[in-house]
């Protein structure tokens, strides 16, 4: 019994082992041609709660953010490139691997509803060149965009318009670039703007002859214009129009040919003869730096030590003086300005104490030096000013300092 009851165990582990632990995802691709790898946002909606598409009566198509990157490093290999435009669109792994290997790319997806994660692995394993393809063309499409060129379905449309200009089945994609990886301009976000997306393709079979025009003078020299070259013929072809091409970025590519070694480089002065003796240069002439200290330290010196001085002359020595400004002043002005100031430091002094006799400002009219009142006017008017009565006061008594 207790044999049994430790099988039993055993199985529930393994079982258990097998339903949790999640197989990586594998690919081959060959050297030198193209790998897209789709991440579709309905595979992972799965692996998130709830567990199925579709529960209780309702629908679930959560926006998702996926990240990739080699594992244990941040970034991706040289090759491989990965995009997403929306959260609602599916990610895609593309590149052309130009050396075999192995790389295990890891995928981190995001659920933006729940903000759950969930960790996958890509292993990719890069074989040996399938087929040689000496004869390459690179086509520029200008009303595309790189996500919508990298789904199967749009990269055989485009195939078949390119198997019937090149005359051929035998063609194969070897690249494609999104136009802004080449330096193009980010388009404006209006309808009828795109990125424009460069495909190069290649087959073993040599061009046709409307591809060979291509590489006339005359098609150069309508470019080199500025105006639209015309391709007659059967290369007119392209079933949507989305995929048509501008064929003053298309080139040809010929890899059979062998390539040729850039040339020796040449001897001249700068270089050794063999067994020469390197005689080297001598100290350059010594230099007077004084002129220069002059301009740079000595010239805004001086014209800072000047300006001071001005402002020191404008701010020190150009001050009237308060008595050359009371000269100046009327005496009825001065007069009404020192009964102001009177005034004031006699109602401070009555803050202290309520218990006082009435301050004499308060009086119908005063002399403020012999503190004899003055005759009222004879006047019914209260709006005459005390600036008016006190014109009558004989200017000798009026204070001055």
């Amino acid at each position: 019994m207790a044999d049994w009851t430790g099988w039993r165990f055993i199985l529930i582990v393994c079982v258990t082992s097998v339903l949790v632990v999640k197989a990586d995802i594998k690919a081959y691709t060959p050297v030198g041609q193209l790998f897209v790898f789709e991440l579709q946002r309905e595979t992972f909606q799965n692996e998130f709660e709830p567990f199925l598409k579709h529960y209780a009566g309702r629908v679930y198509n959560d926006p998702m953010l996926f990240k990739c990157n080699m594992q244990s490093f941040p970034d991706l290999p040289g090759w491989l490139r990965f995009t997403q435009r929306h959260h609602y669109d599916n990610g895609f792994l593309y590149g052309t691997p130009l050396a075999q290997g192995k790389s295990m790319i890891e995928i981190i997806v995001t659920n933006k509803r729940s903000y759950d994660t969930f960790r996958d692995r890509l292993i990719i394993t890069i074989d040996p060149p399938a087929k040689r393809m000496p004869y390459q063309a690179e086509f520029f499409i200008p009303l595309r965009e790189i996500e919508k060129v990298l789904p199967s379905t749009v990269q055989e449309e485009i195939r078949q318009d390119m198997m019937r200009m090149w005359k051929t089945d035998r063609l194969d994609f070897v690249n494609i670039t999104s136009a802004l990886d080449r330096g193009g301009r980010v388009p404006l976000p209006l309808a009828g703007h795109y990125e424009g997306v460069y495909v190069k393709v290649g087959s073993d079979q040599y061009f046709s002859e409307c591809l060979l025009r291509l590489q006339t003078a005359e098609h150069r020299r309508q470019c080199e214009a500025g105006g639209r070259a015309k391709i007659p013929g059967d290369c007119k072809v392209c079933s949507y129009p989305g995929n048509c091409v501008t064929w003053c970025k298309s080139t040809l590519i010929d890899l059979s040919r062998p390539v040729i070694p850039p040339p020796a480089p040449t001897m001249g002065p700068g270089i050794l003869d063999a067994g020469g003796v390197y005689d080297p240069p001598e100290s350059p002439p010594p230099r007077d730096f004084l002129p220069d200290y002059i301009v740079t330290v000595i010239v805004p010196l001086a014209l800072a030590i000047i300006l001071c001085l001005l402002l020191a002359y404008i701010m020190c020595c150009r001050r009237e003086g308060v008595e050359r400004r009371d000269g100046k002043t009327p005496d009825i002005q001065l007069y009404h300005h020192h009964t102001i100031h009177g005034n004031t430091s006699e109602l401070r002094s009555m803050a202290g104490c309520r218990g006082v006799p009435p301050p004499l400002s308060t009086l119908s009219m005063f002399n403020a030096r012999t503190r004899e009142t003055a005759p009222p006017f004879q006047t019914d008017s209260p709006s005459i000013p005390l600036i008016l009565a006190q014109q009558e006061i004989n200017t000798d008594t009026l204070p001055r300092k």
